[in-house]
């Protein structure tokens, strides 16, 4: 052999191993009967190859790496199978988590779905009273919906619903599950708001497609009818619509809800009020069986605490319950407190003696000749329902309650110092307190002598009771007006809000002449004893048809106790009482509002803590005294 050929041998059985061994067989002869090739013998030529034309289509690099993945070569069977699980794998996976998501935390929700979630979630703060106790609370509850696209059989679907939620109304139902024409998607509608867990368990066990639940809160007031008119009520989406629930919406509640920012219950402070739940309950007793015992139309009743302005009970009946408040839409069970507006009858005789004082024109010691009986004024002509036909000081126009002597100290003042001192009192004015509720005053529209003698005695001026309440108190507390308030408070910041409309002087003088009409006058029914009460009585007779009806009565009583030094205001007005043989057919407020007030005044004094005074106290009124006032030295205790 050549040396070229030495030379170029190695070079070639690098370029092919086969060249190396001369015994190995081609690629093809390991599985196929070929004859072996012939052996080349002759050396190589240094000419030039001519290039060898290719006979198959170029194949791409991807196709080339499809068809190399499913070649039945055995090791690469087993990463074919490993991709192909990891890909089931991955897909079952997903499926799975998807399923365990909407298992825990539900579908995700449609627009529909989010607005119906958004008016679900309203929580609210407890509301509670003076001591602590509850008076008003949400609880989580749960509420039903449908997605009509979604429910195949309507019929079946409203026979089976109706079957476990008896109350529903099925032709309704049924009408909400029917698809209107046009509408796109699956839809939304409730079903039913606010389910017990036994309703919920119930639906569930259906199994009916297109039927799902909602979180939901639900309003509860476990006191039941107990200071209805004061906590107001909520709607299906725990937003309120009346009383402090109401209030509690306008202070920021229903903002707080919609921007988010309330989580939980807990995430609220309570909202304390004034009320004494356990009062509350006492007024309401009392109130009811005195309507009941007087045949009266309706009442109410409350009490003010006057040297702070607190609403320590408050009554108005026919009520309601708050967990139906569906039943607070009848006209007759308004809060007679705060919405209702009457004459209040003789009890406006205390600012008219309030104001005869505070003017200067008079004095305790002032005298008033009311012989005859009647004051002559133009056409009309003023009576005296308890005439003494004598020549009267002061505290006696209160005692025998003289609408003479009263209409002469009101012309005395003048008309507009009448008016002035009537809208300084807060009487003139709608009064706005925390209830949303309220009423405007209706006033004369034209304000003449006639108008301001007929006011004096408590006839041609309307207002809210609880605004008389509240100028009552203010005459009894020292001269300083308070607006009520429903919320828990205390002296510090009460005074600090409060105005002072009458002189110390007149305050004393004016409680010195409320308890003599006690001791000796038309408010006896209510003098408990060692509780040194004091108050008026007021009689109205009711305007039917634009006419005073002389049968048909609205009664008022006003008590305060102890009345050296008043803590509390005792308010109790009756619509239309009948009157009792007991009464000898009188039916005027001593026989039954004064009544109702001194047994409302006998159970709850110790309730709240007034202390029975066993001994008189003295020197209650030392001015009146000095004075020389009338019968001054008869009005101790008990």
């Amino acid at each position: 052999m050549s040396q070229d050929a030495h030379d170029a041998a190695p070079e070639d059985a690098a370029r092919d191993p086969q060249a190396a061994d001369p015994h190995a067989l081609p690629d093809d002869a390991a599985g196929h009967d070929h004859a072996a090739p012939e052996l080349e013998s002759a050396p190589r030529s240094h000419a030039v190859e001519e290039p060898v034309l290719e006979t198959e289509p170029r194949v791409h690099p991807g196709m080339r790496l499809f068809r190399a993945m499913f070649r039945l070569a055995i090791e690469r069977s087993y990463t074919r199978v490993a991709l192909v699980g990891l890909a089931f794998l991955a897909v079952f996976g997903a499926i799975s988590v998807r399923l365990l998501s909407i298992a825990i935390f539900g579908a995700p929700p449609s627009q529909e779905h989010r607005v119906a979630a958004a008016a679900t979630t309203a929580i609210r703060p407890d509301i509670i009273d003076r001591n602590g106790e509850i008076l008003a609370t949400d609880i989580r509850t749960v509420s039903v919906f449908a997605e009509p696209g979604n429910i195949y059989d309507k019929d079946e679907a409203v026979e089976l619903l109706t079957a476990v939620l008896p109350e529903l109304n099925a032709t309704e139902l049924r009408a909400k599950l029917t698809q209107k024409p046009g509408k796109k998607g699956v839809g939304f509608v409730w079903v039913k708001r606010e389910l017990t867990p036994k309703q919920q368990a119930e639906v569930h066990r259906l199994g009916i497609p297109g039927i799902g639940f909602l979180p939901d809160h639900k309003r509860v007031y476990p006191n039941g009818v107990a200071a209805a008119h004061i906590i107001g009520a909520t709607n299906l989406d725990n937003i309120g619509i009346a009383g402090m629930e109401k209030y509690i919406d306008n202070q920021g509640n229903k903002a707080l809800n919609e921007f988010g920012f309330v989580a939980k219950q807990t995430d609220l402070k309570p909202i304390q009020l004034s009320v004494d739940l356990r009062a509350q309950f006492a007024v309401r007793d009392e109130l009811a069986k005195g309507i009941e015992h007087f045949k009266a139309k309706a009442g109410a009743s409350m009490i003010l605490d006057v040297q702070t302005g607190e609403v320590i009970a408050l009554v108005s009946m026919p009520d309601f319950d708050p967990n139906n408040p569906v039943d607070a839409l009848s006209d007759d069970k308004i809060n007679r407190m705060n919405v209702g507006v009457y004459e209040m009858g003789s009890t406006f005789k205390a600012m008219t003696l309030a104001m005869a004082l505070e003017s200067g024109k008079y004095n305790v010691n002032s005298t008033f000749d009311t012989r005859g009986g009647v004051l002559s004024w133009g056409r009309q002509k003023i009576h005296e329902y308890h005439g003494t036909n004598r020549v009267i000081t002061m505290p006696e126009v209160f005692t025998h309650s003289s609408n003479i002597g009263s209409a002469k100290m009101a012309l005395g003042v003048g008309v507009p110092g009448h008016k002035a001192f009537l809208k300084k009192m807060g009487l003139l004015d709608r009064m706005r307190t925390e209830l949303p509720e309220s009423a405007m005053p209706i006033i004369p529209p034209r304000w003449t002598e006639i108008n301001t003698i007929t006011i004096a005695f408590g006839h041609g001026l309307a207002v809210a009771p609880i605004q008389a309440t509240a100028a009552v108190a203010a005459i009894a507390n020292g001269g300083f007006l308070m607006t009520p308030t429903f919320l828990k408070t205390d002296v510090k910041e009460a005074m600090a809000k409060a105005t002072q409309v009458l002189s110390p002087q007149t305050s004393e003088a004016m409680r010195f002449i409320m308890r003599l009409n006690a001791t000796e006058g038309s408010a006896k029914k209510a003098a408990i004893p060692y509780y040194f009460v004091g108050g008026k009585t007021g009689t109205a007779e009711k305007v039917i048809g634009g006419r005073y009806n002389k049968n048909r009565l609205f009664t008022t009583f006003m008590a305060a106790a102890p009345m050296d030094k008043p803590k509390y205001l005792f308010v109790t007005i009756m619509d239309e009482p009948q009157g009792l043989p007991e009464s000898g057919g009188y039916a005027t407020a001593a026989w039954n509002s004064g009544v109702v007030t001194g047994k409302v005044i006998e159970r709850v004094a110790p309730i709240l803590g007034l202390p029975p005074q066993f001994e008189s106290p003295a020197k209650p009124f030392p001015l009146m005294v000095k004075l020389n006032a009338y019968h001054a030295s008869m009005v101790g205790g008990p």
